[in-house]
């Protein structure tokens, strides 16, 4: 039960990270069409790097549970089966333990700005704590994306697949 609200909640970030891409190519295409209508596009390209960053974190879980991350796996693919094992617990360990900091750090960054109603210095100014929070948000879904591998693959459940592993176009 808890696997399938966590497969729809990756899911939902990478739905909503497709949306604030769709941001980007909006904020894009207004600040190259507005001009010939005579409009001004003020801080469109601030906007769009807002969602561009926000769509980058929020892709991080999906991209992780789809195993799309890059992965260099020529010393994974000469091991043995136990030994893979081992490896891959290291590595999910390490992935948890820096998501996790990132995470921390994300969340404590956007609270603060929240608590000092920090300003951005653009001309539209924005509130910072909006545009981090998905960072935030991203961040702390990827902690939960690779913690539950982690425990999954503790608990004797399948290794991580990279992306050419069910690729069957890989090699060409």
């Amino acid at each position: 039960m808890i696997r399938r609200f966590l497969a729809r909640l990756y899911a939902f970030c990478g739905g909503l990270a497709a949306v604030f891409l769709v941001g980007v190519g909006a904020c894009s295409l207004y600040s190259i069409v507005a001009p010939m209508f005579g409009l001004v596009a003020r801080s469109i390209d601030e906007f769009a790097g807002y969602s561009m960053a926000t769509s980058s974190f929020l892709a991080l879980a999906y991209t992780f549970g789809r195993g799309e991350h890059i992965r260099v796996t020529l010393l994974l693919e000469k091991l043995d089966a136990q030994k893979r094992r081992w490896a891959e617990l290291w590595c999910l360990a390490a992935g948890a333990f820096l998501s996790g900091f990132l995470a921390f750090y994300s969340v404590r960054m956007t609270y603060t700005s929240w608590v000092l109603h920090d300003m951005s210095q653009g001309l539209v100014p924005m509130e910072l704590w909006i545009p981090q929070l998905g960072m935030a948000l991203g961040t702390t879904v990827l902690f939960v994306a690779v913690a539950e591998k982690l425990i999954d693959v503790a608990a004797g459940g399948e290794l991580l697949k990279s992306a050419d592993a069910h690729d069957p176009h890989a090699d060409r």
